[in-house]
């Protein structure tokens, strides 16, 4: 509880929004990119409130989905993002860095930057994050807790979105990308008792996740799909990488 205090105390210390003039060159930037080397169809903005604070949530199967949630609000983004960009090319490695975001360490537990997070959802502002963790993969791998824990201990809802198409990026000639914005699910409430809470957010992960996996085509639900065959494949690519030793931190 003394945490969650001092969590909650020190909460406003990043000021949202920020880098104005930065992020909106970076966002024209990003519609204009998107223009040229694919053909983006974009549906259920709508379902994005106008006004206070959202939690964005999607799935995370190639490096350049965090531009796609960057360009959905006409507010900024904030970010929750590994503090290395292991699977993205060197060349877009400093990207992140001029937005700026909130770096979460794999493997580990970033208290500073849920305590940020949580700041900019006490000032009405959009926090992005891929539960998964990585994009190792193109398909849907189990969701990490902290997207279930920013959405418990903010009481704000959550909204999922499906990327698609994405991995044919710099592989085929202007491919189709597609980006499906649900209907915000929560608030989400679990048990007080300490001994439940694990439980209580692991359920809460699993509901935001099956939640991204119906905004997504069937085959890339991954362990989170009805076919057993889909998620066989995927329990085979499903271990998340950051826990092995020389990964952790990454």
């Amino acid at each position: 509880m003394d945490d969650q205090h001092d969590m909650n105390r020190d909460a406003g210390a990043v000021p949202y929004p920020r880098r104005r003039v930065v992020r909106f060159v970076l966002k024209a930037l990003a519609r204009i990119a998107f223009a040229l080397v694919g053909r983006l169809e974009v549906t259920g903005r709508d379902n994005i409130p106008a006004a206070g604070p959202v939690i964005l949530v999607a799935n995370h199967f190639h490096f350049a989905d965090p531009v796609a949630l960057l360009v959905l609000p006409r507010r900024q983004v904030e970010f929750i993002g590994g503090f290395r960009f292991v699977n993205a090319p060197w060349i877009v490695r400093f990207i992140p860095h001029l937005w700026g975001y909130f770096p979460a360490f794999r493997g580990g537990y970033s208290r500073s930057t849920l305590r940020s997070a949580l700041g900019v959802l006490e000032q009405g502002g959009i926090v992005a994050l891929f539960p998964e963790g990585g994009s190792w993969a193109a398909t849907l791998r189990p969701g990490r807790p902290g997207a279930a824990y920013l959405a418990v201990e903010s009481q704000v809802r959550v909204v999922p979105v499906g990327l698609d198409g994405f991995t044919g990026l710099f592989r085929e000639r202007r491919p189709r990308l597609r980006i499906v914005i649900g209907r915000p699910i929560g608030p989400f409430a679990i048990s007080p008792d300490p001994a439940a809470r694990r439980a209580g957010i692991d359920a809460v992960t699993g509901e935001i996740m099956r939640a991204v996996a119906a905004l997504i085509p069937p085959a890339g639900r991954g362990v989170y799909s009805d076919d057993p065959a889909v998620r066989e494949a995927a329990e085979a690519v499903a271990a998340f990488p950051f826990e092995q030793d020389g990964m952790r931190g990454m």
